[in-house]
C-alpha cells in the first residue's frame, strides 16, 4: 500500500530571505493529516538567500539531518562544532538534552538549497552530538547507499532513531530495488529531478509513503536525472 504526497500540496512559507516547503506540519503550517510518518517528523525543503540564514536557536530531543542540494551551508553550535556543508555531505546533529546552533548561507553570491530532516529519537535525554560525512555521487549512482543508520553501518552517520536513510542518483536505464523487512515502512522523497517509484512518476518535492510493501523500486526517467532519499522506518 502506498500514498503519494505531491510537492505542490506541501505547506509553503516565503519570508524573502527564506523560501521553505514543508512536507509535514511545521511552524505556521498545520495539517492534521500530515504530522509526520513513523519516526520521520520534518522534511523542510529550504532555499536561503546569499548571506542570510537561521540565527542561533535551540533544539532538544531530536535527530536533525541536513542534506545540501546546491550551494553551501555554514553550521555553528554550542558543542563547539563549526563546519560548511556542501552537496553530497550529510550532517547529523543529535539535540539530546539540548543544543543551540545557527545555519547560514556560506555564500554572499549564490543561494543555498538544502533539506532539513528531523527524526524522533528512540531515547530522550541523550548527550548532544555532531557528525558529518561525504558520500560521493559515484557511491549513490544507480543504487541506494545508506547514509544514516542507528549502527553507523557502511560508514554512514549514526542516528539515534528507528530509521535507516538511503540516498541514490538515477538516470534513464538505471534502477535499484531495496528490500524491506516485515513490519517496516518506507518514505521516499525526491530531492532533485525525476524518477519512477513503485511505477509512480515523481518529480522534485514529491514523496511516496509505503506500508506493507516488500521492497522499494527506484527507476531512472528518460532524459532526466533524479536524486532520492529513502527512509526505512519501524
Amino acid at each position: 500500500m502506498f500514498q503519494r504526497r505531491l510537492a505542490a500540496d506541501r505547506g509553503h512559507a516565503q519570508h524573502g530571505w527564506l523560501d521553505s516547503w514543508h512536507t509535514f506540519s511545521f511552524a505556521d503550517y498545520y495539517d492534521a493529516e500530515h504530522m509526520g510518518f513513523r519516526a520521520l517528523r520534518v522534511i523542510n525543503d529550504d532555499t536561503v538567500a546569499p548571506g542570510q540564514g537561521f540565527g542561533r536557536h535551540p533544539h532538544r530531543d531530536m535527530e536533525i539531518v541536513s542534506y545540501v542540494l546546491e550551494g553551501s551551508l555554514e553550521h555553528k553550535d554550542s558543542m563547539g562544532t563549526g563546519s560548511v556543508i556542501v552537496p553530497h555531505d550529510v550532517q547529523r546533529m543529535s539535540a539530546g538534552t539540548g543544543v543551540t546552533h545557527s545555519e547560514y548561507n556560506a555564500s554572499r553570491a549564490e543561494p543555498v538549497h538544502f533539506l532539513q530532516i528531523w527524526l524522533l529519537p528512540k531515547q530522550r535525554g541523550i548527550a548532544p552530538g555532531y557528525e558529518q560525512k561525504r558520500f560521493s555521487p559515484e557511491e549513490k549512482r544507480a543504487k541506494l547507499r545508506v547514509v544514516a543508520a542507528p549502527d553507523g553501518r557502511d560508514g554512514a552517520v549514526t542516528i539515534h532513531s528507528d530509521a535507516v536513510v538511503y540516498a541514490g542518483i538515477f538516470r534513464e536505464g538505471e534502477s535499484f530495488e531495496l528490500d524491506l523487512a516485515p513490519g517496516r515502512h518506507a518514505w521516499v522523497h525526491v530531492a532533485k529531478g525525476s524518477v519512477w517509484v513503485q511505477g509512480q512518476a515523481l518529480t522534485a518535492g514529491d514523496a511516496l509513503a509505503m506500508t506493507d510493501e516488500k521492497s522499494v523500486r527506484i527507476e531512472g526517467v528518460e532524459g532526466a536525472e533524479g536524486e532520492v532519499l529513502v527512509f526505512d522506518l519501524g
